[in-house]
């Protein structure tokens, strides 16, 4: 015998029952749950924007107070700039200093005697050139002076015969900071020198200057002391220090 459900359809349950109303309850949940989503995504997105506009400003406001903090200290870096440059300055004037006066003070301690000067010229290098400096005889060891880069004292003067003359070179060598010294003429009396002939010790004859040979033993010298180890000045930074006449200087310390 064939079994007969005679239950409705529209009251049955189970997989075989038929669908009430359709597939349009399922449709419209999910356009539902998709606008739900796309505006979730808006919404997010939104926060998003706004958190970044919002440090934007932020940075842009630090940026503009770290602007005015760096124009409030612009004066400091141009004045600590200033200051770096001129203790540069400071610093090369004083590395390429000379101590002339304590050439000067060694020098007349080692002036013997038997030898005076009647010119000394003291420059930083060769190419400064010294207005009345050294007395008429400032150029006698002109040669000498320009092999020599750096500071150097050319000295003119007389001494007790060419044994002085050698004495005083020796003893020049004494002073601090000498490396060499140069004899451009030793020249005795224009008598003593006829009849012994030329006595000249170094490269040129016949300095021109003021003459203090009064005696035919008398020798007459042109002499350059070098100091080779002194730094060289800049070009625009050259001193020089002239000394009209080592006479006096050279009488007191002889009578010392």
């Amino acid at each position: 015998m064939r079994p007969v459900n005679l239950i409705p359809p529209e009251d049955r349950r189970g997989e075989q029952a038929p669908l009430r109303t359709g597939p349009l309850p399922y449709i419209l949940l999910g356009a539902l749950v998709a606008v739900l989503l796309c505006v979730t995504a808006m919404v997010l997105l939104d926060n998003q924007i706004a958190d970044r506009k919002s440090e934007v400003a932020k940075l842009e406001s630090e940026d503009a107070a770290a602007t005015v903090r760096a124009q409030k200290l612009v004066a400091y870096t141009q004045f600590r700039s200033m200051s770096e440059q001129r203790v540069a300055t400071v610093s090369s004037l004083a590395d390429s200093r000379f101590d002339w006066e304590r050439v000067m003070r060694e020098l007349a301690l080692i002036l013997p005697s038997d030898a005076w000067l009647t010119g000394l010229t003291a420059t930083a290098a060769p190419d400064v050139t010294v207005d009345g400096g050294g007395g008429s005889g400032a150029t006698a060891g002109a040669s000498l002076r320009a092999a020599v880069p750096g500071p150097a004292l050319e000295l003119n003067g007389c001494a007790s015969g060419q044994e002085a003359v050698a004495s005083f070179v020796t003893a020049l060598k004494d002073i601090d900071g000498v490396t060499r010294v140069g004899i451009q003429s030793s020249e005795l009396g224009e008598e003593e020198a006829a009849d012994e002939g030329s006595t000249e010790v170094g490269a040129a004859t016949g300095s021109s200057g003021e003459e203090c040979r009064t005696r035919e033993f008398i020798a007459k010298f042109a002499i350059v002391v070098a100091f080779d180890a002194a730094p060289v000045p800049a070009a625009e930074s050259l001193e020089s220090a002239p000394v009209e006449s080592a006479e006096t200087a050279a009488t007191e310390s002889a009578e010392g």
